[in-house]
């Protein structure tokens, strides 16, 4: 799975959110500066990306969302992706 696949699913669910994804790309903060999530918004995104990936984020991690940009998400994602396919092998 690509970063660049998991970015579009990401931004996906955020226009499904109703979040306006108009200039919405992989710069674009999660937090107030970008995209403008509040909390409950953000523990929706993340239970949207483990539901659809099978991947967990811990509450620790879960607040530390508000700071990174969209591709950076989705890098995170795609790493536990990797670890998760190289464990199993």
């Amino acid at each position: 799975m690509s970063d660049d696949e998991i970015r579009e699913f990401i931004i996906q669910s955020l226009s499904a959110m109703n979040y306006d994804v108009t200039d919405v790309g992989a710069d674009t903060l999660l937090g107030p500066a970008g995209a403008d999530l509040e909390s409950l918004a953000l523990a929706e995104l993340s239970v949207r990306v483990e539901d659809q990936y099978g991947v967990r984020f811990d509450d620790d991690e879960a607040e530390k969302l508000v700071a990174m940009t969209i591709g950076e998400f989705a890098r995170a994602v795609a790493e536990r992706l990797e670890s998760a396919s190289a464990a199993g092998r």
